[in-house]
């Protein structure tokens, strides 16, 4: 039975407040490398426990971090994304509803590991109750000495900001979220350089999300080898799982990362009575669908890259076989489209276009030849966009076509919906 790690507070009544955190062993960590370990020595623990970040990347989190510069002559920043745009994705949500203060530590551990004083964390404005528990985190953290001036007597000085995100699922990527931090509007920066050398105010930054700050604290109490002992070696440790869709028990779930789909997916009860899978969205809408035949993937980032999906946001998003995969894909690419922040034309015009042929296709008004049309827009929007926006768009089409083209022929030829 796997015992939970990131939401092991999930349940405990007042398990925002400090004390409950406290009773836990919260803060214990902090004490830990501020006390035992040099920051260096702190990124090597991290290195060393191959934790990959939870954002969508899965970048190796300490790689990432031994890339800011040591003698920029620059502040350090320290950026937590938390704005959570992806469909289907509430993972971080719940993390700073229920158990803020294991982000606060968690941002502090890796402030302190890449010298840092100042973190952001950048939070999706609707986060109503998320963004009201996490000030009062802050504050009770500064009151008892966690955050401030000389934290638990170090030398150690840490902040801890917040900022709230007006809803541009742009600012999920990682320059676009910079740049509304900074004021600006929100459009992906070009890259190099890179944020670990030119981030925030063109100060070397490191941007990781609230999941994987969360595991941090974790890996110091309980050393890496624990966390390598969860899941396959190459993408260790615990993970949660927004399971979403068209299930008897949707919700989220912390299981070991690797788990087979399928599995997961019987986990939230499977399908309702009398329907049978079609499908699984496995990271949320910018991954390639997964037919029912091939749900024994691992639910790890290289397992589902050679099944042809990613990983991502891990909000996995089930379709049974009573829904139209032409409704699905539309529904999808609208959003995408409505989100373009339009700064690269392959992603501002391709997307129009898809839009425009995919909502004649379901009105029954398709032609022929469209299908083709819709391949050769993929084509040209993959790989040539500013960013992963466009390039999730065109891989969910293509996926769709890929695998339920004959429900796409059905509503070109017979001109309506077999479903409806």
């Amino acid at each position: 039975m796997f015992e939970p790690v990131l939401l092991k507070n999930i349940d405990v009544p007042d398990g925002h407040l400090l004390s409950t955190y406290e009773a836990g062993g919260g803060y214990q960590a902090l004490a830990k490398v501020l006390r035992e370990y040099t920051p260096d020595e702190v990124v090597e623990l991290v290195k060393r426990s191959n934790l990959r970040g939870r954002g969508g990347a899965g970048f190796l989190t300490g790689m990432k971090w031994s890339f800011v510069p040591k003698q920029s002559g620059k502040p350090k920043y320290l950026c937590c994304n938390a704005d959570e745009g992806e469909p289907g994705t509430f993972k971080d949500r719940i993390l700073m509803e229920r158990d803020p203060h294991q982000l606060i530590e968690g941002l502090a551990v890796s402030a302190y590991a890449i010298g840092a004083e100042i973190a952001y964390v950048y939070i999706r404005g609707e986060y109503v109750t998320a963004i009201r528990h996490l000030e009062e985190a802050i504050a009770e953290a500064h009151a008892k000495g966690y955050l401030g001036s000389r934290i638990l007597g170090s030398d150690f000085n840490f902040t801890v900001h917040i900022h709230c995100g007006a809803g541009a699922y742009i600012c999920g990527e990682e320059t676009a979220m910079l740049e509304s931090l900074e004021g600006k509007r929100a459009q992906p920066r070009l890259k190099p350089p890179f944020p670990a050398v030119a981030g925030l105010y063109a100060s070397p930054t490191v941007i990781n999300n609230v999941e994987t700050l969360a595991c941090v604290p974790h890996i110091v109490v309980r050393g890496p080898d624990w966390f390598r002992d969860i899941g396959p070696d190459k993408s260790p440790g615990p993970k949660l799982y927004c399971v979403s869709g068209q299930v008897c028990k949707p919700g989220l779930y912390e299981l070991p990362m690797g788990i087979p789909l399928r599995e997961l997916v019987d986990h939230a009860g499977g399908p309702p009575p009398g329907r049978k899978i079609k499908a699984v969205i496995p990271g949320g809408v910018s991954a390639p669908v997964i037919p029912e035949h091939g749900l024994d993937v691992g639910m790890d980032f290289d397992s589902l890259a050679a099944a042809g999906s990613m990983l991502g946001s891990a909000g996995v998003i089930v379709i049974d076989n009573s829904t139209c995969m032409v409704k699905v894909a539309t529904r999808i690419i609208e959003f995408f489209h409505h989100e373009s922040c339009g700064k690269c034309t392959p992603c501002r015009e391709g997307l129009n276009w898809v839009v425009k042929v995919l909502r004649r296709i379901e009105a029954g008004d398709g032609a022929p030849g469209d299908l083709e049309q819709l391949d050769m827009l993929c084509k040209g929007i993959f790989g040539n966009t500013f960013c992963a926006l466009g390039d999730g768009a065109a891989m969910g089409l293509r996926a769709a076509l890929k695998h339920f083209r004959e429900e796409f022929v059905a509503h070109v030829e017979e001109r309506r919906c077999p479903f409806h």
